[in-house]
């Protein structure tokens, strides 16, 4: 039986990486089919009759792993400047303003339905329907273009952070008022004290550590410095960000004495192995988990005909209020109003619901089927082409690509024009043209990103490791 639950497991593992190479050609979310493949398993063992233990006290685990993991990894990648403040502001306020509006409607309909549970206790309802899920969003921005991925790293993170702060402030608080508001509050400024100490420390020990083991034990203290703030009700999500955003981009800090201390070119190496061991376990758990959750849906869940209207129309509800916002704030709609599914973090909210404060409403079928409804829509926008936002990253990147080649093909020109005596003259100054030449390439992959051309000189004032340091998978 472990060899066959091996091979298994191997099979699964080997399928989910086939759904996420091929994602990008398909345009099919990798998660909509893990989720399949998992309900197929389960169709399977009960066709033939096998006995499974109960797997579902392993959900909330993988899903805990797999959000901590899937926001630092989507943080680490992310590029940190003056320029990106007010794509970052956007983002936050979307996701304010879209978990404000959804949880507050939702949550008074709830009120008014239900008739038992108070209006705090349906806004505790509310919020898990209202938080866009990291774990499938961020995955699916791979095939936009280099802004709109960043927003939707930005504000899937950001959408996680505040659902589950205004998830614990309406479940641990029994009664709101100006004592629980200051409470939350001065946990905001505890967890911005701790990720202060916790990230200067593990910066330490990454560039100090010798012994060939070295990436776990910092992934372990990670989880763990998590796992105590979230007894606290702190925001443990803001520490796993921030403290991704700050070692992502440690080339920026390099100025500071501190960090020059540290020896910073073996410090970049150092942090783009981590990044690599992060993303390869952030792939692991969270296909696992995805395959989980499809292994524990039931057939009745996602056909119950009681709850499919409340599911179609809060998820009609969502993505409207999105496209709304996505107008005020001036985003580009029509490629960002399908990214807003709902997944990993939903599911891991509605599980946490005491029993007592549960709304009849708000059951597993409901949560299931908007899962899957809005996975659907996003699989559904994606296949369908988008046009050019005029100033989009896509709009100005391709007209200026074939730009970027004229002028080689009219550099190799010019010398035919010469003469032939200052041509062979001016062969022993190819060094010119040769550190000319590579430049080229530097600024138009950095294009994508909105980098001046005077970017490919840095690393030659700051040393090899400085492009090493530099590079971000993904992006």
């Amino acid at each position: 039986m472990t060899v066959q639950l091996i091979i298994t497991l191997c099979v699964l593992l080997l399928f989910a990486y086939i759904f996420d190479i091929s994602a990008a050609r398909t345009k099919i979310p990798s998660v909509v089919l893990l989720l399949l493949l998992g309900w197929g398993v389960r169709q399977g063992t009960i066709l033939l009759d096998l006995q499974i233990p109960n797997l579902m006290p392993l959900l909330p685990f993988l899903g805990t792993m797999g959000l901590i993991l899937i926001v630092l990894d989507g943080a680490m990648e992310l590029e940190v400047d003056r320029s990106k403040l007010p794509l970052v502001g956007k983002s936050f306020f979307m996701a304010l303003l879209s978990m404000v509006i959804i949880s507050g409607l939702l949550g008074w309909i709830i009120y008014r339905i239900d008739g038992i549970v108070s209006f705090k206790d349906a806004l505790a309802n509310a919020v898990p329907f209202a938080v866009i899920s990291s774990a499938i969003a961020i995955p699916s921005s791979r095939n936009l273009g280099a802004a709109n991925r960043e927003f939707v790293t930005y504000e899937s993170s950001f959408s996680d952070i505040l659902g589950v702060v205004l998830f614990n402030f309406f479940v641990f608080n029994k009664v709101i008022d100006a004592g629980s508001v200051i409470h939350s509050l001065t946990g905001f400024l505890i967890i911005l004290l701790v990720t202060v100490v916790a990230t200067a420390g593990l910066i330490f020990l990454l560039s100090k550590i010798k012994h060939h083991v070295k990436f776990v034990p910092i992934i372990l203290m990670i989880i763990l410095i998590y796992a105590v703030t979230e007894i606290w009700h702190l925001p443990a999500l803001l520490f796993i960000i921030l403290f991704g955003l700050i070692i992502g981009n440690i080339n920026v800090l390099r100025r500071h004495r501190l960090i020059r201390r540290l020896q910073p070119d073996a410090l970049c190496a150092e942090v783009k192995r981590f990044h690599e061991l992060i993303t390869e376990f952030t792939f692991l758990v969270r296909a696992s988990f995805f395959l989980l959750f499809g292994f524990l849906l039931e057939t009745s869940e996602l056909l119950n005909s009681h709850t499919i209207v409340w599911a179609l129309l809060i998820a009609a509800g969502i993505f409207l209020f999105r496209y709304l916002l996505l107008k005020i704030f001036r985003l580009p709609a029509q490629e960002l109003w399908f990214i807003a599914p709902r997944g990993l973090i939903t599911i891991l909210l509605f599980l946490s619901i005491p029993m007592e404060q549960s709304s009849a409403l708000v059951n597993k079928s409901l949560m299931v089927q908007v899962v899957i409804i809005s996975a659907l829509v996003m699989m559904g926008g994606s296949l369908f082409p988008k046009g050019k936002t005029p100033g989009s990253p896509q709009a100005e990147a391709e007209p200026d690509a074939p730009d970027s080649d004229e002028p080689e093909q009219a550099e190799p020109d010019a010398p035919d024009s010469d003469e032939p005596e200052q041509a062979e003259s001016d062969a022993p100054d190819s060094d010119e043209p040769e550190q000319a030449e590579p430049s080229e390439p530097v600024v138009s992959g950095s294009a994508e990103f909105g980098k001046a051309a005077p970017g490919p000189t840095e690393p030659s004032s700051s040393g090899q490791a400085n492009p090493e340091c530099r590079a971000r998978p993904n992006l």
